[in-house]
């Protein structure tokens, strides 16, 4: 381990891979696991239950597996964990999950939580996914992989963010999101797929297409969300209007709007 100079606080039970580099004033407790190659700043504290992958960075300030802001907590045997690669800004909050509703909070490999991001317990994150800054996660909440999350978006408890998702920075996300389109406005409303983000991932124009023609038929065209699914289902079969179907018939909170036209 590369130790800076300076007080820190770290349990010798705490299991710590090589070539950690750990700032100042930074605390570790006993049940913390740390993999190889990672960097923790300063003034960060690591609570019991932290399972750490290879290669992280956490910067200066952050506060990683507390307990769940909850009145009542079960902390025994509850964890959180983080994937390699990912790296956790200044100040963020993320707590380990509760034993009540399973006990684990989890973060995907290679995500970006930009400062003051707050993950509360068990909330289960893909990998890839980029939340900027100030985005506040309650608890339960699922965000599917390579979803990036605007700043000062706010999700409510149970929601789900299906992948490849983009939502726009300052919403507020009180019903689930289905995969692979944008949403923005209030109330938060579909405003088309996420044709950027599905072209960074090497999707064709076809596939696009697809899709699009899929939300059409659910958020354009005014069909009731029963009439669209059988549609969809009989004239656009596809993995990815499989994969849009199961995700809206497991919508337990509800769908975001659809396309609304507005005049003056």
């Amino acid at each position: 381990m590369n130790y800076s100079n300076g007080l820190r606080d770290i349990h010798p039970k705490a299991n710590i891979g090589k070539n950690v580099s750990i700032g100042s004033f930074t605390t570790i407790e006993e049940d913390v696991v740390i993999g190889d190659g990672c960097k923790i700043g300063s003034n960060v504290h690591i609570f019991n239950g932290a399972r750490i992958g290879e290669n992280c960075e956490i910067f200066p300030g952050a506060s990683i597996s507390a307990a769940p802001q909850t009145k009542v907590t079960m902390e025994e045997a509850a964890t959180l964990e983080i994937g390699n690669g990912t790296i956790i800004r200044e100040c963020c909050t993320l707590n380990r999950g509760n034993l009540k509703f399973g006990g684990k909070t989890t973060i995907g490999e290679n995500c970006l939580l930009m400062a003051y991001v707050h993950i509360a317990h068990d909330c289960h994150i893909g990998h890839d996914s980029i939340l900027a800054n100030n985005v506040t996660l309650a608890g339960h909440i699922e965000v599917g992989s390579w979803a990036t999350l605007g700043g000062m978006v706010a999700v409510h408890q149970f929601v789900r963010i299906g992948e490849q998702t983009m939502i726009g920075g300052g919403s507020l996300v009180r019903k689930d999101v289905p995969p692979f389109i944008t949403v923005a406005r209030e109330p938060l409303s579909y405003a088309g797929i996420n044709s950027i983000g599905l072209k960074r991932r090497g999707f064709s124009l076809e596939e696009m297409h697809h899709i699009e023609d899929v939300y059409r038929v659910l958020f354009v065209k005014g069909y009731s969300v029963n009439k669209a699914l059988n549609i969809i289902e009989s004239d656009y079969p596809s993995n990815y209007s499989e994969q849009i179907s199961t995700f809206v018939k497991n919508a337990k909170r509800g769908l975001v709007k659809g396309f609304r036209t507005r005049t003056a």
